[in-house]
């Protein structure tokens, strides 16, 4: 038993607990995540886990170097190895920590601005530490300072999985099956460039037009978030200039998928859902999907129309990944463009669905905005539309109270279903804000219902 703790001077400065979010810890550089964060953070997960191997790895944010050594100094002076696996994009990460079976540590903020970063520890492939599994842990011990000490120092190795990357992302698909098509690729300067630029290399058949494949954390040419119109916009233009077959963007850590149909227009996340379970119930007749609460009814009324079980789910990775093994569902879908596949080690990837989306347009031989024309003459879904509001309880409950329906739950914040209508009100995860997803059978009720529910929010504002 070790009767000693390591400590320090340099371990006393304030920690702001915020940082440890629900799915990961996040903040911004240098006031709340810093190298003295970094390091404390990494002895933590150590000694929660109790492991004697990590990987490690960092996404393109210029502060991540610095906490990149900070945290594997951490680990490593707990007595733990390091394996380094480079510079990757999150769906990477998982791989390598599928690949070598080791927990993981990730130096990422996925797609906010650049002055923030933070990290995403994987526990055992697909499981992430949440905010109700590991960080309220983590935290305790990173904010406490005290740590056993360590015999000896754990050694650093690197390993590059960058090859079987690709080979099991190409795995997913039939590459043959794939017809000539156009593409506009617009990586953002995130993680995924290089990376689908080695697996477009193994699809000759299709033309590639890149957007901003250089890493570049300052995110010179619009932010990592394309689900913010801003940020794909001239994604949209150039499929149009190009007369492209479809637009593919990606969130700054890779873990994100979005697509633009041949006319500019931008999918949401539930129709990809919908578009993609069909396809994956191809390859795995009657098997269960999983979805999140916001999403289009179109989700599982095309999963049941093809023959699959639909299962409604609480929002977030964790829910997600953890329903999909207990169910042993093929995929799994959230609007926000999270996409999860039981072949790929449970987890959730963005150049997977790219592949399936080229295979699924290929196979149908019908463009993407035939396929999304479809569905927007049927299903009308307001998108995500986020509030700031001084009392987020108050306004859950004033909506909860002006609007009871016909069936109403709280899987995962307000939903409430009418025969015509249904929508859910949730608090972020992930930021400080309230977020409504609403749809309806027509366009003129959809917009009824949702102005509605937003005048009664803003009266919290």
């Amino acid at each position: 038993m070790v009767d000693y703790l390591y400590t320090s001077a340099f371990f006393y400065c304030p920690m702001d607990p915020k940082i440890f979010k629900a799915y990961d810890i996040r903040g911004t550089y240098p006031d709340t995540i810093n190298e003295e964060i970094a390091e404390k953070v990494g002895r933590a997960f150590v000694t929660y886990l109790g492991t004697k191997e990590v990987a490690v790895g960092r996404d393109m944010r210029v502060s991540g170097p610095a906490l990149w050594q900070a945290v594997v100094k951490g680990i490593t002076e707990q007595g733990c190895n390091v394996v380094d696996i480079g510079m990757v994009g999150t769906d990477q990460y998982y791989h390598a920590c599928a690949t070598l079976k080791l927990p993981g540590m990730m130096v990422t903020a996925s797609h906010n601005p650049a002055q923030y970063n933070g990290f995403k520890m994987v526990r055992e492939m697909p499981f992430l530490l949440s905010g109700s599994d590991g960080i309220p842990e983590v935290r305790d011990l990173a904010m406490k300072g005290e740590f056993p000490k360590a015999e000896i120092v754990g050694t650093i190795r690197k390993v590059d999985l960058a090859d079987s990357f690709t080979e099991k992302v190409l795995s997913m698909v039939d590459v043959s099956s794939i017809k000539p098509l156009k593409v506009v690729i617009d990586t953002g300067n995130g993680m995924v460039g290089p990376a689908i630029q080695r697996l477009m290399e193994n699809i000759p058949q299709v033309t590639v037009i890149p957007m901003y494949f250089d890493p570049d954390g300052t995110f010179p040419n619009h932010g990592g978030d394309p689900l913010k119109e801003e940020n794909r916009r001239e994604l949209q233009a150039r499929v149009v200039s190009e007369g492209a077959d479809l637009g593919f963007a990606f969130d700054g850590d890779g873990d994100r998928f979005f697509c633009i149909d041949d006319k500019g227009r931008f999918i949401p996340g539930d129709f990809m859902t919908a578009l993609l379970s069909e396809e994956m119930l191809l390859q795995y007749p009657n098997s269960p999907i999983v979805y999140d609460c916001r999403a289009s009814w179109c989700v599982k009324d095309l999963v049941t129309a093809a023959g699959g079980k639909p299962l409604m789910n609480k929002v977030g990775h964790a829910f997600i990944k953890a329903r999909l093994r207990e169910e042993n569902a093929c995929f799994g879908g959230e609007i926000t463009g999270h996409y999860y596949f039981k072949d790929f080690h449970g987890a959730d990837s963005g150049m997977v669905p790219a592949l399936k989306v080229l295979q699924m347009i290929s196979r149908r031989g019908q463009k993407m905005s035939e396929l999304l024309t479809a569905l927007e003459a049927k299903y009308f879904i307001s998108g995500e539309i986020n509030f700031t509001v001084s009392d987020q309880k108050a306004a859950v409950a004033a909506i909860k109270s002006t609007f009871t329906g016909e069936n109403s739950y709280e899987m995962d914040g307000y939903s409430v279903e009418y025969g015509d209508w249904h929508m859910n009100v949730r608090s972020s995860n992930t930021e400080p804000l309230l977020r409504l997803n609403l749809e309806a059978l027509s366009q003129e009720m959809m917009e009824a219902k949702r102005d509605e529910v937003i005048a009664l929010i803003r009266q919290f504002e």
